[in-house]
C-alpha cells in the first residue's frame, strides 16, 4: 500500500521505492488533496491551495490534468495484490481515498494527540512521541511555494515544536534527560525567544546533572528576553529555575555528571591556528592564568561553571596576539572538536570583518554547505551555536574592535573556550557575558632578556649583559621593538651587542618610548635593499588582510622568484610575516609605519599608479580565473590594463576556485579600495569578476555587498550598462537569499535603465528565474514569454532560443509536458541552426526533464546524455553535474537502481570538486533506501 509523506520532499513510497510524484505544481495539488485524505476537497479549495486567491486563467482545466496525471502514478505505485489509492471525482471536488495513517502529517497529529491524552502511561507515551518526531525529514513541502503552502509549513513547525517539547518532558520524567539534551539545544538555538522549550531544556539539565550550565542557560535567556523583547521571564521559565534553586544540588568541580551521548552527524574538525610564535619567551604568569581560566570554566567531563571568554587587552604591539597564538596551540589538545582562528582587523587599515562575514567563515570552516547557511545574521549566529553545542572547541578572536563585533561569535554553551584580544578594555563583555579580563603589560626585564636569547642565542646575551639591558631599556620591553631590533644581531653577527645598543641610543636620543618604537623600525627599514624598502612601502597600499607572491611581484614590479628573494628579506627583518606558506602580512603598527614611510618617500602620482598597477593585477587575473570557471560567460571591456598585470595568467578550473578562494577577502577589500580612491571602472569590473565564485560558493551576502559597492560606482561614471549589471547581480544575491520583493525592485530598476532590446529581455528572464524560485510558475511563463517577444524584435537568435528554452522549462514545471516539448523543441533547432551548443545542452536538458515526467523515460534518458555529452565537451563542470543528477532521477524511475547510483555518484564527485551547494542534494539521493534496494 502507498504511503505518503509531506514533512520533507513531497513523496510517494510503494514496493519499497520511491516513486515520482511529479514537478512542483504536480506535488503541490497531490499535497492539497492529502491533507484531507478522506474527505471531499472542492475544486475551488484545490485551486485556491495551489494557485492562491488570484489564478491565471486556465487553472481549472490545468487542475484536471494534473489530477489525471497522480491517478497514473497512484495506479503505477500500487503493488501486486494490493489495491492502489484511489480520486474519487464527486460533485465539485475530488477526494482521496487512502488510510490517513499512510500520510506522514496525519499520523504525525494521531500520535501527537493520543500521547496529550491522560490514559497512557509515560513509556508508551515516549514510544508513540518518538515515532512522531522520527517522520519529520525537513523542511515540510520542501520545494513547493505559495501562500497555502507557507501557512501549512508554518502551523506544522509549530506543531513540531510543542511535540518535541512534549516528549522532552516525558523523557525526562522517565529518567532520560540526557538524551534530551541535544535536540533541545538544536530546538532552542532555532528558536531562542520560546520560553516553553528554554524551561524545558533547563529542567533536562538539571536532571541529567548539568546544574550550572542549567542556571548558565537561564541567565541567558532572561537577558535575551530582556534586551529583545523587553520582558523577564514567564511563569514556566521563572518556574525551573525556582525549582533548581530550591533543590540545593548545584555541582562542585568533584562530582561531575556524565555528558550527554554525542549523537550529532559528525562535521569538519577546523585547525585554524596561524603557526606558533617562534622563539616566544616569558609570559608564564599570564599563561598560568589562561591555564587557571580554562580549568576553572572547564572541567574534566565538559561541564562550565561561568561564560567561556577570556579577553586579552593592551596596547599595541605588547605581543597580545603572540600569547594567544602560543596559548592555544599549547592547549589545543584539549579542544579535539577544532580550533577556529580569526583576525578581525579592528585596529588595521581598512574595513574591520562584520560578523557575517566572520560566521560564514566559521560556518564554512565546519563544512556546512553554503544552502543550509541562513539569510539573516541571527539565524547564521543560531547555526553557528547548534555546531559549538556539545563540542570542545577553540575559538581565538584577535584584534577586536569592540564588544558588538564579538557577541555574535560567542558560543551559546559553555563547552567552548573563547580567547579575544583587543586594544579596547571590552568591558561590555566583562560585565555582560561575565569574560575574564588579562591587562597585558610590557615584558618583565627578564623574559625581555629571555626573548633576546631565543633570537639571538644564549652565548652573546650572556657575554654582554650591560649592553643587552640598554638594548631592552631602548626598545621600552615591547616585544614587538626587540624582536626586530634582534633581527638586526641576527642579520649582522659580526656587530657586538655593545655596538647595536650604541647606535639604538645615538638614534634614540631625547626621544619617548613610543617613538622609540617606530625608531626601531626605521633602524631596519634603513638597512633594507633599496628594492626590499621600496616593496615594504608600497605594501602599505595593498588593501586586504594578506597577500599572495604574485601580488606582491606586482608591487615589486618584479618577477616572482626574485619576488621572494625581497620577501625573504622583509621577514628576516621582521617587518613582514609569513603566517602561512606564500601569504604574507604585517602588523598594523608596521604597516602604518611602512604608510607614513611612502607618504614621505613616493609622490602622489607615484602611490596612485601602484595601486592601479595592484587593481589592474587583481582584475585580470580574475577575469581569467572567472572565464575557466564560467567559460560561456558573456565578457566585458576591461580597463586599459599594463601587459603584464596579470592577463597572462593560467588556470584550470581547480586552480581557478582556489585561487578564488584564497583571495576572496582581498577582492572585497579591492573593490571597496578601488571606490574610495576613485578607480570607479575596477570596482564595478571587480565585482562582475568575482560574480559567477560567490554565486556559486553560496557567498550571496558578499555577492550582493559588492554588488552595492559596484551599483555606486556605475552611478558616479553614469555607466547605465555597469549600473544594469549591478542591479542584476544585486538580485541574483537576493533571489538565492528569498528576498524578492527587494530582488524584484531591483530588477525593475534595471529595466528603466533600458528603452528596449535584448538587455531588457535579459532581465525578464532574471524575473522569469525570481518567479520560479517562488513556484510561481505561471508569473515565470509570462516573463519568459516577454523575453521571447523582445529577443525576436532585436533580432538576437541566441536570446530568442534561450526563451523558447525557458517557456518550455516553465510549461514542464507547471505539468505541461506536451507545451513543454513543442517549444524546447523550437528552441533546440534555432541553436542548432546557430551553432550555439551551449544553449543546446541547456535544451536537451529541459527535454529530458519533461520527457521523463510525460513516461517517456528512455526519450528522457537520451536527451539527458546528449547534453552531458555537450557540456562536458565545453568544460561546463557544474551543469554537467547537474544533468547527471536528473538523469540519474530518470534512470532510478527506469528501475534501474545501480546505474542511477552510479550517476549520482559522477554527479556528486563534481560537485564536490567544485565545493557546490547541490552536493548535499545528491549525497542524499544515493543515501535513501530505495537507492541501495
Amino acid at each position: 500500500m502507498a504511503e505518503f509523506r509531506l514533512l520533507g520532499p513531497v513523496e510517494i513510497w510503494a514496493a519499497g521505492q520511491r516513486w515520482d510524484a511529479g514537478h512542483p505544481r504536480q506535488c503541490s495539488v497531490l499535497a492539497a488533496l492529502l491533507v484531507d485524505a478522506g474527505r471531499l476537497v472542492t475544486v475551488q479549495t484545490l485551486i485556491d491551495r495551489v494557485w492562491g486567491e488570484t489564478p491565471l486563467t486556465g487553472a481549472r482545466q490545468t487542475l484536471y490534468s494534473h489530477v489525471a496525471r497522480i491517478r497514473r502514478v497512484l495506479a503505477q505505485a500500487g503493488g501486486p495484490g494490493e489495491e492502489p489509492a484511489l480520486i474519487e471525482s464527486r460533485s465539485g471536488g475530488y477526494r482521496l481515498e487512502v488510510d490517513p495513517d499512510r500520510v506522514d502529517v496525519l499520523l504525525f497529529r494521531r500520535l501527537v494527540r493520543w500521547a496529550r491524552d491522560t490514559g497512557p502511561a509515560d513509556g508508551e507515551r515516549a514510544a508513540a512521541l518518538r515515532e512522531a518526531l522520527g517522520l519529520w525529514r525537513g523542511e515540510p513541502l520542501a520545494g513547493l511555494g505559495g501562500q497555502w503552502v507557507g501557512r501549512m509549513r508554518d502551523e506544522w513547525r509549530r506543531q513540531y515544536l510543542d511535540a518535541v517539547v512534549l516528549w522532552a518532558r516525558v523523557e525526562t520524567r522517565l529518567g532520560h534527560a540526557a538524551v534530551v539534551i541535544e535536540p533541545l539545544s538544536e530546538l532552542h538555538n532555532d528558536n531562542p525567544l520560546v520560553e516553553p522549550v528554554a524551561a524545558t531544556l533547563i529542567n533536562a539539565l538539571h536532571a541529567a546533572g548539568h546544574t550550572a550550565r542549567a542556571l548558565d542557560a537561564y541567565t541567558v535567556m532572561r537577558q535575551r528576553l530582556r534586551d529583545e523583547l523587553g520582558t523577564d521571564p514567564g511563569t514556566e521559565l521563572q518556574a525551573a529555575q525556582q525549582a533548581i534553586l530550591r533543590a540545593g544540588l548545584i555541582q562542585t568541580a568533584g562530582t561531575p555528571a556524565a555528558p550527554p551521548p554525542r549523537t550529532r552527524p559528525p562535521m569538519d574538525v577546523p585547525a585554524q591556528l596561524p603557526l606558533d610564535v617562534n622563539g616566544f619567551a616569558g609570559r608564564r604568569a599570564e599563561l598560568g592564568w589562561l591555564d587557571a581560566v580554562m580549568d576553572a570554566v572547564m572541567d574534566g567531563e565538559g561541564q562550565g561553571s561561568a561564560l567561556p571568554i577570556t579577553v586579552i587587552v593592551g596596547t599595541a604591539g605588547v605581543g597580545k596576539t603572540a600569547l594567544a597564538v602560543h596559548w592555544a596551540h599549547l592547549v589545543a589538545a584539549r579542544f579535539p572538536d577544532g580550533q577556529l582562528y580569526l583576525n578581525l582587523q579592528g585596529f588595521g587599515p581598512g574595513t574591520a570583518v562584520t560578523p557575517a562575514v566572520a560566521l560564514r567563515g566559521f560556518l564554512d570552516a565546519f563544512g556546512v554547505p553554503p544552502q543550509r547557511i541562513p539569510a539573516t545574521l541571527d539565524a547564521q549566529a543560531g547555526l553557528y551555536r547548534s555546531l559549538l553545542a556539545g563540542r570542545r572547541v577553540l575559538i581565538v578572536l584577535d584584534n577586536a574592535r569592540d564588544a558588538d563585533q564579538v557577541r555574535p561569535l560567542l558560543p551559546g554553551a559553555p563547552d567552548c573556550l573563547v580567547v579575544v584580544t583587543s586594544r579596547d578594555e571590552l568591558s561590555g563583555l566583562v560585565s555582560a557575558e561575565g569574560a575574564h579580563p588579562l591587562t597585558l603589560d610590557v615584558l618583565a626585564a627578564q623574559e625581555a632578556r629571555q626573548l633576546l636569547a631565543n633570537r639571538l642565542g644564549p652565548a652573546p646575551v650572556m657575554a654582554e649583559p650591560d649592553a643587552v639591558d640598554d638594548i631592552i631599556g631602548q626598545c621600552a620591553r615591547l616585544p614587538l621593538a626587540l624582536v626586530i631590533a634582534a633581527a638586526r644581531g641576527t642579520t649582522r653577527p659580526h656587530l657586538s651587542l655593545a655596538v647595536l645598543a650604541g647606535q639604538l641610543s645615538e638614534a634614540f636620543a631625547g626621544k619617548d618610548a613610543v617613538t622609540n618604537v617606530r625608531t626601531v623600525f626605521s633602524w631596519s627599514y634603513r638597512n633594507l635593499s633599496p628594492l626590499a624598502a621600496r616593496l615594504f612601502r608600497t605594501l602599505s597600499s595593498h588593501p586586504g588582510p594578506d597577500l599572495g607572491l604574485a601580488a606582491a611581484a606586482c608591487l615589486a614590479r618584479a618577477t616572482v622568484g626574485r619576488t621572494r628573494v625581497l620577501m625573504a628579506e622583509l621577514t628576516s627583518a621582521h617587518l613582514v610575516d609569513e603566517h602561512a606558506p606564500g601569504r604574507f602580512a604585517f602588523h598594523d603598527l608596521l604597516r602604518a609605519y611602512a604608510a607614513d614611510l611612502s607618504h614621505e618617500v613616493d609622490s602622489e602620482a607615484d602611490r596612485r599608479a601602484e595601486l592601479h598597477r595592484l587593481l589592474d593585477h587583481y582584475l585580470c587575473t580574475a577575469c581569467a580565473a572567472d572565464r575557466q570557471l564560467h567559460p560561456r560567460r558573456d565578457p566585458i571591456v576591461l580597463t586599459a590594463a599594463g601587459p603584464d598585470a596579470g592577463a597572462s595568467a593560467q588556470f584550470d578550473n581547480a586552480g581557478a576556485q582556489a585561487w578564488f578562494a584564497a583571495e576572496h577577502r582581498v577582492l572585497l577589500g579591492a573593490i571597496d579600495r578601488a571606490a574610495e580612491a576613485g578607480f570607479a571602472t575596477h570596482a564595478w569590473q571587480l565585482a562582475w569578476a568575482l560574480d559567477t565564485f560567490l554565486n556559486r560558493g553560496g557567498h550571496w551576502h558578499d555577492w550582493a555587498a559588492s554588488q552595492h559597492v559596484a551599483l555606486r560606482a556605475a552611478t558616479s561614471l553614469a555607466d547605465r550598462s555597469a549600473q544594469v549589471q549591478a542591479h542584476r547581480g544585486i538580485a541574483g544575491a537576493y533571489i538565492w537569499l528569498s528576498r524578492h520583493d527587494e530582488a524584484h525592485a531591483h530588477l525593475k530598476e534595471a529595466l528603466g535603465l533600458l528603452d528596449h532590446g535584448a538587455g531588457r529581455a535579459n532581465i525578464h528572464l532574471d524575473i522569469a528565474w525570481m518567479f520560479e524560485r517562488q513556484g510561481s510558475h505561471e508569473h515565470a511563463l509570462d516573463d519568459a514569454a516577454k523575453a521571447l517577444e523582445l529577443y525576436r524584435a532585436a533580432g538576437h537568435q541566441a536570446g530568442e532560443a534561450r526563451a523558447l528554452n525557458a517557456i518550455g522549462w516553465s510549461h514542464a514545471l507547471l505539468g505541461d509536458d506536451d507545451q513543454a516539448i513543442a517549444y524546447c523543441e523550437q528552441a533546440l533547432a534555432l541553436l542548432q541552426r546557430i551553432g550555439d551548443r551551449s544553449g543546446e545542452a541547456y535544451t536537451w536538458d529541459s527535454l529530458g526533464y519533461a520527457r521523463f515526467h510525460r513516461g517517456d523515460t528512455r526519450e528522457a534518458v537520451t536527451c539527458y546524455e546528449r547534453a552531458i555529452a555537450i557540456f562536458r565537451s565545453l568544460g561546463e563542470r557544474y551543469y554537467e553535474a547537474d544533468t547527471l543528477a536528473r538523469l540519474g532521477d530518470a534512470l532510478h524511475g527506469a528501475g534501474k537502481i545501480e546505474s542511477a547510483r552510479l550517476t549520482w555518484r559522477s554527479a556528486l564527485d563534481i560537485l564536490e570538486q567544485l565545493n557546490h551547494p547541490d552536493a548535499k542534494g545528491v549525497h542524499a539521493k544515493l543515501h535513501e533506501p530505495a537507492a541501495t534496494d
